[in-house]
């Protein structure tokens, strides 16, 4: 079989999506509510929220970009090992975290022999990221280990996507190997985990993505297309912002790694999330999310959230920020229903 067909992927989102709800129940436990969450998710809450439902996520979207089904053995890997860590099955869930990660890996790099080009190359320095926290998950390291490489897994694949864009539109020859050059730093500079190396990286990458990147021509536009930039845009100052402090010396302090880690998980990741989803869910599932205005609700809330989280971490007031990690965790629940809401209207029109 080349390829699978759409209705056979959506059971994996769902595995992706059970790790999500147990990692956000889980965060929200150890911010101090009184919520139901398995002991999984709040132990385990970014390994859940990165290798079961990013990990998941992204390698489903990258098996299909390959078209072969054998691709799709990463994103079960993934789910499987978020709902291995839940039943309490630690090591096997790690196991099929690492094997997830190496199957990520290879299809990346299939992907890159397939088109040698510094955006694919970009994508695969970040499943490599990815490999690398799960292996050190594997090795026994606490989930703090990890957090450097899942940080560079992330950035490095949206920057491989905004670069491949960037396409579109002129970028110098020297400003793309500068790129590529960053790109490989953040890799190395995740692995020993240098504080102020990794937060000078983050920052010079963020600014390249706003000099660069295609979305602040298009912020000018309107629809979907305004949309889309702003939540972009909006990502970029917040992996600015959690570059600097990542940058300081006192980065190494709870509410400031706290502020920045969230900075950038938070505000940097599912502002892209938002804003990608509508593009994304169409090719993997060939179900539309048509824009309204009300996807601007979940990002507004998203953003001023942590605002209040960030401002709760920096004064060292925890009401603030638990209040700040709620609605963070509300802003989410609220994408997660407006999205399906407008691709169950979508499909209603269709049907009738």
């Amino acid at each position: 079989m080349r390829d699978l067909p759409p209705p056979a992927r959506a059971p994996l989102l769902l595995l992706g999506f059970v790790a999500l709800i147990a990692g956000v129940a889980g965060g929200l436990v150890r911010l101090g509510f009184d919520a139901r969450a398995p002991a999984a998710g709040i132990t385990w809450h970014g390994a859940l929220m990165a290798s079961a439902f990013f990990g998941t996520l992204i390698s489903l979207e990258r098996a299909v970009a390959i078209g072969r089904a054998w691709a799709y053995l990463a994103p079960v890997a993934f789910g499987a090992g978020g709902i291995a860590l839940l039943a309490g099955a630690t090591r096997t869930g790690f196991v099929l975290f690492a094997a997830g990660g190496v199957l990520f890996a290879v299809a990346s790099g299939a992907i890159w022999l397939r088109q040698r080009a510094l955006h694919t190359g970009v994508l695969a320095l970040g499943a490599l990221s990815l490999l690398a926290a799960n292996l050190l998950l594997l090795a026994g390291r606490p989930s703090e280990a990890a957090v450097p490489s899942w940080i560079a897994f992330f950035v490095l694949t949206i920057g491989g996507e905004r670069l491949e864009l960037s396409r579109l539109a002129p970028v110098p020859r020297t400003a793309r190997t500068a790129f590529g050059v960053l790109a490989a730093a953040l890799l190395l500079a995740a692995l020993p985990f240098a504080p102020r190396v990794l937060g000078v990286l983050l920052l010079l990458i963020a600014l390249w993505l706003v000099r660069y990147d295609i979305a602040t021509r298009t912020v000018r536009g309107a629809g979907l297309t305004r949309y889309i930039a702003l939540c972009l845009l909006a990502g970029y100052a917040w992996l600015a912002f959690g570059g600097v402090l990542l940058a300081l010396p006192q980065a190494v302090g709870r509410e400031p790694w706290d502020a920045a880690l969230h900075a950038i998980l938070l505000g940097f990741v599912f502002s892209m999330v938002f804003g990608h989803a509508p593009v994304i869910l169409p090719a993997v599932l060939r179900i539309a999310i048509p824009y309204r205005a009300a996807l601007y609700a979940p990002l507004a809330l998203l953003h001023l959230s942590l605002a209040v989280r960030v401002a709760g971490d920096l004064s060292a007031r925890a009401p603030l920020r638990a209040a700040g990690g709620a609605g963070s965790a509300l802003a989410i629940a609220l994408f997660i229903v407006t999205a399906a809401t407008l691709a169950l209207s979508t499909l209603r029109k269709e049907g009738s």
